[in-house]
């Protein structure tokens, strides 16, 4: 393995190692390079993992996550989200975390089903890949900020991180419902330092990049997670799930 991508694996594993400390786990997962990548990552450090795959039916995530585990074959459960109960869920989720930030709100409901499926297969630690969409210039944003160069490009992902970090502590919260505690390695101090020390130019390309995340997705590769899943473009949890559209129709 060529040396930068020994580093990124070495300083992933560090990062999973000191904040996951029980063995038995689920990893939120969507089939997508990131929970792909710490999926097969935890299973090689031998954490007994559960992938947890939540939407609404036939939603891009539950049929996405089938497909790339079929190449895997690790436990997968799936829960499908119940339309007639969603309205009232979403509004209590609403009013429990006390904002009207879109984003937030779709996380938070999201996460609450992945912890109501954690906790009906009696696991109690979550772990997420979240973070690298923010390190690794995953979002849009980072094309459209590429053009004002590196330092703008940095500023856009201080700015992501310092929502994410927040936005976590909110998703914690309603997790705690179902006494699930959700962990994010890869916003750990010392991973998001390393992070930042690695050229811009392995992240994205260029104000045209659809894919980005380029160390990460040859790292992917290199530890075998499925070519469909390396190559797969981005679509956030709350599109993959449905969420964000059934969300509005019921404002």
């Amino acid at each position: 393995m060529d040396a930068k991508y020994q580093e990124l694996f070495d300083n992933i594993k560090t990062s999973i190692t000191q904040t996951v400390t029980q063995n038995k786990i689920g990893v939120a997962y969507s089939g997508g390079v990131d929970s792909t990548l710490i999926s097969k990552i935890c299973q090689d450090m031998n954490y007994d993992v559960t992938l947890l795959t939540i939407g609404f039916s036939e939603s891009h995530d539950i049929l996405f996550a089938k497909e790339v585990n079929e190449q895997m074959n690790y436990p997968h459960h799936v829960l499908e989200i119940d339309s007639e109960t969603f309205p009232s869920i979403s509004s209590g989720i609403h009013e429990k975390i006390k904002t009207d930030n879109l984003s937030w709100n779709e996380n938070c409901i999201a996460f609450y089903y992945v912890s109501k499926l954690a906790n009906r297969l009696g696991i109690n630690t979550v772990v997420t890949a979240n973070g690298i969409d923010e390190l690794f210039c995953g979002y849009n944003a980072y094309r459209e900020a590429f053009s004002d160069g590196d330092s703008k490009i940095n500023k856009v992902m201080d700015s992501k991180l310092d929502n994410e970090l927040k936005m976590m502590k909110a998703v914690n919260l309603i997790a705690s419902e179902f006494d699930v505690k959700i962990l994010q390695p890869l916003l750990s101090e010392d991973f998001i330092n390393y992070a930042k020390t690695v050229s811009i130019s392995e992240k994205i390309t260029d104000s045209e990049d659809l894919y980005r995340k380029h160390i990460i997705r040859k790292l992917a590769k290199e530890v075998g997670v499925p070519e469909i899943s390396c190559n797969k473009r981005k679509k956030a949890l709350q599109y993959g799930s449905k969420i964000h559209k059934t969300l509005l129709k019921t404002r």
